[in-house]
């Protein structure tokens, strides 16, 4: 049932309990109330609906911790009027006391709860009844493995399964950076908007807006870590930085650089390679090349060797957080003997 017809059913029947029960008491006072009774249940049907479409940003983590604070305020009140009994004071002072203190607990139990609500997980919201041997992994997407694109690819293969979670302040920062001033980083922002409409539309991923937000911390790589830490749940990026930063707060991070570079070949010192010289290297009479994956290949004195396509031998392999770099020597070609 869609929330229209929920709120015209809800609508028609406070009408009606407004029609019966000013009809009630117009039998009782001799006049006809129904009609009076049926408007009253109207608009007052009509200002409730109003109030919950203002309260539609109202999380239910906020809402549930509003309601536990209130119910704990309560206890504390209860508590502290049993102890009252014991004080010596007359029954109306000792009534305005009780009066006080519960309002003055409620607010308190409220406004503590509230504030505390990102990591408030003890209410009946937050059980879920499932079986105990499966779990569903939450992944939280960063903005830059968005913008990367590598996420549609990765998701399809099923090597990686879950919930993909896109928080509406990565969604909101994304929308920022395609409406940049800045042409790359329009292209980028559009790109990743793209990329994330893609993965939405395929019925086989199970991608998710997520609604909270951290309005007290700024960054929103602090935020990321915050919402991983209340969901228990992985980061997935290719921010080196950010991958650092959580590791240090024991947050679990899917960085799909460190993906790539894994499932690149694996480079033996001895073996054959065939490798296109196609620029200098840094260090002196060096060349530079480039496998099919991206790798860098250096290729000692190979200055002299720019634009040919020639056969190295592996030297050693320097593995980098950036990267995997290949060093080679080319191979050296047999001299036709003298006559």
């Amino acid at each position: 049932m869609s929330l229209l017809w929920l709120r015209l059913f809800f609508i028609i029947v406070s009408s009606l309990v407004g029609f019966q029960v000013g009809g009630v008491y117009g039998t009782l006072s001799g006049k006809s109330l129904a009609f009076v009774g049926l408007g009253i249940g109207l608009v007052g049907a009509l200002f409730i609906i109003l109030l919950e479409v203002k309260m539609r940003r109202v999380s239910v983590s906020g809402l549930s911790a509003a309601v536990f604070g209130l119910i704990f305020g309560l206890i504390m009140a209860v508590l502290v009027s049993f102890a009252l009994n014991m004080v010596p004071m007359t029954e109306t002072l000792r009534s305005s006391l009780r009066v006080i203190l519960m309002l003055i607990f409620c607010y308190l139990g409220m406004v503590i709860a509230m504030r505390g609500k990102d990591e408030f997980n003890l209410v009946i919201p937050y059980v879920r009844l499932s079986r105990q041997d499966v779990r569903d992994e939450i992944i939280i997407l960063d903005t830059s493995v968005i913008i990367d694109g590598r996420i549609a690819d990765i998701s399809q293969t099923k090597f990686i399964e879950g919930r993909f979670i896109v928080p509406r302040f990565v969604l909101k920062e994304l929308q920022q950076i395609a409406d940049s001033k800045d042409g790359l980083k329009r292209n980028r922002g559009r790109r990743g908007l793209e990329i994330l409409s893609k993965i939405q539309k395929n019925p086989q991923i199970d991608v998710r807006i997520h609604e909270d937000d951290f309005p007290d911390i700024p960054d929103v790589d602090a935020k990321l870590i915050k919402l991983a830490k209340v969901l228990d749940a992985k980061i997935f990026t290719n921010d080196f930085n950010l991958g650092k930063v959580a590791e240090l707060q024991k947050v679990k991070i899917l960085n799909v650089n460190e993906l790539a570079n894994a499932l690149k070949p694996i480079v033996l010192p001895g073996e054959m390679l065939e490798i296109k010289v196609i620029k200098e290297g840094k260090e002196y009479n060096q060349g530079i090349g480039y496998l099919d994956d991206g790798t860098m290949v250096v290729v000692e004195n190979g200055r002299n060797l720019l634009g040919q396509t020639i056969r190295s031998t592996v030297t050693s392999v320097l593995q980098t957080t950036a990267g995997r770099m290949i060093f080679t020597k080319p191979e050296e070609t047999k001299r036709p003997p003298r006559r």
